[in-house]
Parts: C-alpha cells; sequence; structure tokens
C-alpha cells in the first residue's frame, strides 16, 4: 500500500485500510472483478447488445478490464446552474473541454446532457463511452420546486452513440411516483435498444432532516437502492452515507432492529455496505458520488470517498466538480488518483 495513500487519509488510514465488515461480511457479496459482466449480468434478461454496452464502458479507461468504473458527471450546468458550476474555470462552458477532461483523466465514460453530449457527438462518441443523463431538475422556476423532468428521448442517447442512459428519481418527494414511471419506461427501452441503465438514487423530502440529515443515512439511501435496482437500473448512483437510523427520526415506514443491532455500524465502510446490500448484495454495481468541490481538500476527500466505497464492495466513483472546477491538468491527477484506488491490489474489500 503507498505512503501517498496513507498520508492523504491521515488518521483515518488504520480505520479505513484495516476494518472487516461483520454485520454483512464479504463472503455474501458479489464483488466487482473482471469477468462482472459473464458473472453479473449475462444471467439476467438483459439482451447481448446491452450487455456489450456494459462491456464497453466497463472495459475502457485506466479502470478497464478491473470490473470498476470511474465516471466523469457534469450535469451541473442545469442542475446548479452554468455561472454556479463553470464560473471558476469558464473553459467548461465548453461541453468539449468536459470530454477531454474525462479522456484526459483515465475514465470509463463521461454522464453529461444532450446538448454537451450531442455538440460533440460526431468527434468524440467512438473515442469514450457517453452516458446521457435524460432528466433533470432545472432550478430556473421560481419559487423552486424540485422535480426531475425528462430533457429528451432514449431513442435521442441512441442516435448520438451512447452506451447508456442515466436519470434520476427523487424517492421520497411528492413527484416521485410520477418519475419512477417515466424511468421505468425510459430504462426498458434503453434495455431494448441495447444500452446500458445508470440510476441517481437520491432522497428528498424536507421531513427528512430532523436532528441530521437523514438524505444521506444508510437505511434511507440503502432503500432508495433497492426501489432503483427493482427498475432494473444495471448501476445505482448514491451518496456517501453520512449517518443512520433515518427510519426512526422520521418515525415513518418500516424497517427492523436487526439493521441497526447486527447488519450495521457506526463505521462508513459498514455504512455503505449497507447500501451494497440493497443493491442484490452486489448483483448491481453501486457508485458513490464524489461531492462538492470544497478546494484544497478535495483530492484526500475523494480518495476517501474511493477507499470506503471499494472496501464496502462498491464498483467505484462517480466525480466531478472535485476534478472540472480546477485547471484540466489538475482535474485529471485527481481522477487518476480515485482510479489508483481501485488498481491497488492492496485495498481489499472488507
Amino acid at each position: 500500500m503507498s505512503d501517498d495513500l496513507s498520508a492523504l487519509l491521515g488518521d483515518s488510514a488504520d480505520s479505513l485500510l484495516q476494518h472487516k465488515c461483520t454485520g454483512i461480511p464479504v463472503e455474501s457479496l458479489h464483488v466487482p472483478g473482471p469477468d462482472s459482466v459473464e458473472r453479473l449480468y449475462m444471467p439476467t434478461d438483459r439482451n447481448c447488445r446491452t450487455l456489450a454496452s456494459l462491456q464497453r464502458l466497463l472495459g475502457h479507461g485506466r479502470l478497464g478490464g478491473s470490473g470498476y468504473v470511474s465516471i466523469l458527471p457534469v450535469d451541473q450546468g442545469i442542475e446548479h446552474s452554468a455561472g454556479a458550476s463553470f464560473a471558476p474555470n469558464p473553459m467548461y462552458f465548453d461541453p468539449e473541454n468536459i470530454v477531454k477532461l474525462a479522456i484526459e483523466g483515465g475514465c470509463n465514460g463521461v454522464a453529461s446532457t444532450f446538448g454537451v453530449l450531442g455538440a460533440v457527438a460526431r468527434q468524440y462518441a467512438h473515442r469514450i463511452p457517453f452516458i446521457v443523463k435524460i432528466n433533470h431538475n432545472e432550478l430556473l422556476t421560481y419559487p423552486s420546486t424540485f422535480d426531475q423532468v425528462m430533457f429528451g428521448s432514449v431513442e435521442r442517447a441512441y442516435d448520438m452513440g451512447a452506451v447508456a442512459v442515466g436519470a434520476t428519481i427523487y424517492f421520497g418527494s411528492t413527484e416521485s411516483s410520477r418519475q419512477i414511471v417515466e424511468v421505468a419506461e425510459a430504462f426498458q427501452r434503453a434495455h431494448e435498444l441495447g444500452m446500458a441503465t445508470i440510476l441517481w438514487c437520491y432522497l428528498r423530502n424536507a421531513a427528512f432532516k430532523t436532528d441530521k440529515d437523514y438524505h444521506v443515512s444508510a437505511d434511507l439511501t440503502g432503500q432508495a437502492n433497492h426501489l432503483g435496482v427493482t427498475l432494473q437500473a444495471d448501476i445505482i448512483k448514491q451518496k456517501l452515507p453520512e449517518n443512520n437510523g433515518g427510519y426512526n427520526a422520521v418515525k415513518f415506514g418500516k424497517t427492523s432492529p436487526i439493521v441497526y443491532d447486527k447488519l450495521t455500524t457506526d463505521h462508513p465502510i459498514d455504512l455503505c455496505r449497507y447500501q451494497v446490500a440493497n443493491c442484490y448484495m452486489g448483483r448491481v454495481g453501486l457508485i458513490n458520488s464524489g461531492g462538492a468541490s470544497s478546494g484544497a481538500g478535495d483530492l484526500a476527500q475523494a480518495v476517501r470517498t474511493a477507499v470506503i466505497n471499494k472496501r464496502a464492495g462498491g464498483m467505484g466513483l462517480i466525480s466531478g466538480r472535485k476534478a472540472f472546477q480546477r485547471p484540466m491538468d489538475e482535474g485529471a491527477k485527481l481522477l487518476q488518483a480515485i482510479q489508483d484506488v481501485y488498481l491497488d491490489p492492496q485495498v481489499t474489500v472488507a
């Protein structure tokens, strides 16, 4: 294990690198590996073209052939406004630079909007796998509403050569029932056309904030993941859990005390392991998001998230703002530092 990794993890290095999960042991998981497509996806009802798309995504970039993925996601121009996203580094107002960063960074794929990827599709769709994000929360409506609406069709993503489509559902929101129906139909069509599917399984409800922000609790995000795999997402994107006990704090729904007494602890790897368990014990890959950029500590935070995800049994990291809100060479190095965690054989599944 490199001294650089231990230095980046700091005081938490031993805790993160030596931890062993006992509530949900590694032997019960389907762990990512070079044979992930054959072992995990081929037994399903996905057609041959979808399997080929998954193999292309898993076979590209520095992590190609490992079973792990590193994806650059840039839909923030819609989700957080173009100014908020790109003013720190205006070169990324130009879609070509987004795709260039994913290539320079050695990513498996680039996830962005119809506009961004469509603007450069003929130049780059054959050079790096495209993941088209088909719905967004546009955040210009005033007063603000929090809803995911479709920005285009699955057929349009197929026509531009995408290997996958991505979508968000705000589970827990008043609009979630409509979003579930829309995304289920879109994912069915994507699979028919031979594309893979990635679901952003986010929570959104003001009631989930009480004494803590339970939008990032292991139990509630785990259930969101379980709904996502039920919709036949091939990969689940989820925020890294920061706490637990959302069901009990919000006082709704049903759970079991076994979740808290036996299956999980307060250790971040155990919390993330519960997210993996809800992805059919890893049959569907879990990728955690890299989170917002906070400046000088971004590299250490990104590497920490990668270690937690990998050791929990996850499939990789999808990190955007930490990479594109800095010069391209620095952003590429940050993405490669994340990938180095998944390439390090000494960072094992806990």
